[in-house]
């Protein structure tokens, strides 16, 4: 498959919307996403254009999306980085021990699986980390414990489990854990 990784612009607000509402409607987004396609389709336009003006080279630099882009123009996948600091608010799991991103809303459409679409967003992802000027130590990211094909994909890639869990907000006994990419000493 052809397709070119970048990161959203502040004007790709329906994009954004378009994919996260495909990603919401994935048969594993129960496992995969803290979020449902019944909330997020409620949702008014201007949170979509907060949502891609706060993650675009434009917004203030403590997020970003990437995608995967057809050469017809499409959007076949697409990861987002939190920049977290120890200071932080914690978003989802433990707060932050370290400087570090964190890997959500990672989806890649069913027909560019296996496609290289996924390694290559997630080497935009992690080489942006490594290139922050604020620099981080680490790269995390939550994986359901059921999500058993993540799972393989991270460990691929590099990315080990560091032994903590968050449970699942919503959930009384189901938990993710915790991956880390350590930054090269």
């Amino acid at each position: 498959m052809d397709f070119s990784i970048r990161v959203i612009r502040a004007d790709e607000w329906e994009q954004t919307r378009e994919i996260r509402l495909a990603a919401l409607r994935d048969p594993v987004a129960h496992l995969a996403f803290l979020d449902t396609y019944e909330d997020a389709v409620r949702r008014p336009d201007s949170f979509w254009q907060e949502r891609a003006e706060g993650a675009s080279d434009s917004g203030d630099g403590n997020v970003r999306q990437f995608v995967a882009e057809a050469p017809d123009g499409s959007w076949v996948g697409t990861i987002s980085l939190l920049v977290e600091r120890p200071s932080d608010e914690v978003r989802f799991g433990g707060p932050a021990k370290v400087d570090q991103t964190h890997i959500v809303g990672v989806y890649v459409r069913p027909e560019a699986r296996g496609t290289g679409v996924i390694d290559a967003l997630f080497r935009a992802g992690v080489e942006w980390s490594w290139s922050l000027e604020e620099p981080v130590e680490r790269v995390r990211l939550y994986v359901h414990e059921d999500n058993a094909r993540a799972a393989a994909f991270y460990r691929r890639f590099g990315f080990v489990a560091t032994g903590e869990r968050a449970p699942v907000p919503g959930h009384d006994t189901a938990t993710e854990i915790e991956y880390e990419v350590r930054r090269a000493s």
